[in-house]
């Protein structure tokens, strides 16, 4: 397996004619026709194959955009309390929610927010069930299928030793007991053919349970709005499990929604060097980037070039390791100019936080259609100082 996650982010489309000093920075920008394309080609699917298409809150939750979202999808899934709630609250739908552990202080609230409460082990399940079944919820029990398709091992459901989902070895009557549908999540940012070699996989091993079963949800990680992804062979594979035994069958893309549909723009504070030029930035990685550092990866830049003035940017917190990587400009860099990091809509919004009292950045939304810029957001002392005490 790999080190380092590949980014799948593709061309920066429309961003080329933004201007970057339309906005403060930090600053993401969403581009709402972009996201609308995506959602355009996730309700085709389901249109096409009968699946339920829920939009993953995990990975994107921008809730201006749910009127937009709830247009064209089906509900949310949610992964916890909170995200229940603003899925219940703001976008509508089917509200599917899985955690790895509920809490006995949450559960009630939980599954009044919820239609699917899906556990992660029987233990679990069996712990809530009466619960649910008292307020009409659908029960769902998280399978590993013991199938390995992650690029990195830390970000792979089915590596040894898993806490998430419970091991399709181990499936058996009494785990069934109450179950109307199996989830099972082990893909992240793929194609078609993981699913499938999956699914080969795994469906013997299903074989004495899944009569008994009304759904079967496929989770998130597809990455069906890319261009290279085969939704033809997906919608006949959704076609031909619905047909074969009669199930529902549910999606829940995160980053398909947002796919290429937003960047984040900073500002270069700092030219220093030391040993190779550098670049200090108002972009953190710690801060507005955490997977830079946590899967790792690096994220595409904004008109890179192959050869030319080569810099290492990093972020203004005193965090050693707040570095973004080493990037390449046609032109030497000044002090004040802008630059973006391409397909930031999703999962870095998310996981922005205020380490070091860094500021968080600014959330604007454009029209790429219509050239409309609205600002949507921007946080202040406040936000810093009211998630402390």
């Amino acid at each position: 397996m790999a080190d380092m996650m590949t980014t799948q982010a593709g061309d920066a489309g429309a961003f080329r004619n933004f201007d970057l000093g339309r906005v403060p920075t930090p600053c993401f920008v969403v581009d709402e026709k972009a996201v609308e394309r995506n959602l355009s080609i996730l309700k085709d699917i389901s249109d096409r194959s009968g699946a339920h298409v829920l939009s993953a809150l995990k990975a994107f939750s921008m809730f201006s955009l749910a009127p937009l979202i709830r247009r064209y999808l089906g509900g949310t899934c949610a992964s916890g309390l909170y995200e229940a709630q603003l899925g219940r609250q703001e976008y509508g739908g089917e509200v599917a929610t899985f955690c790895a552990g509920y809490k006995d202080a949450e559960i009630d609230e939980i599954i009044a927010l919820s239609d699917h409460m899906i556990f992660n082990s029987p233990a679990q399940k069996d712990r809530f069930l009466g619960k649910c079944q008292a307020a009409g919820r659908q029960v769902g029990l998280r399978i590993n299928p013991e199938h390995s398709e992650g690029e990195v091992a830390k970000y792979d459901p089915c590596a040894p030793c898993s806490r998430l989902g419970t091991p399709v070895s181990q499936l058996d009557a009494a785990a069934m007991q109450g179950v109307d549908g199996l989830h099972m999540h082990t893909l992240c940012e793929q194609g078609f053919e993981p699913l499938a070699r999956t699914w080969a996989s795994v469906e013997p091993r299903l074989a004495p349970f899944i009569g008994g079963l009304k759904w079967l949800n496929f989770g998130g990680g597809h990455h069906i709005t890319r261009d290279d992804y085969d939704r033809d062979a997906l919608v006949d594979f959704l076609r031909g499990i619905r047909a074969r035994y009669g199930l529902d069958v549910y999606l829940e893309p995160g980053e398909a929604v947002a796919l290429d549909a937003g960047i984040l723009v900073g500002e270069i504070l700092d030219l220093p060097r030391n040993g190779m030029d550098l670049a200090i930035t108002d972009i953190s990685a710690t801060c507005h980037m955490p997977d830079v550092i946590e899967a790792p990866y690096r994220p595409a830049l904004m008109d890179e070039v192959e050869s030319g003035h080569t810099y290492r940017l990093g972020g203004p917190s005193c965090l050693a390791g707040d570095v973004i990587g080493d990037y390449t400009w046609a032109e030497p860099l000044r002090i004040g100019q802008r630059f973006a990091f391409l397909d930031q809509a999703h999962y870095s919004m998310v996981k922005t936080n205020t380490f070091n009292g860094v500021p968080l950045p600014t959330i604007a939304l454009w029209n790429s259609d219509t050239d409309d810029l609205k600002i949507v957001r921007q946080f202040g002392y406040e936000d810093f100082k009211e998630r402390l005490s």
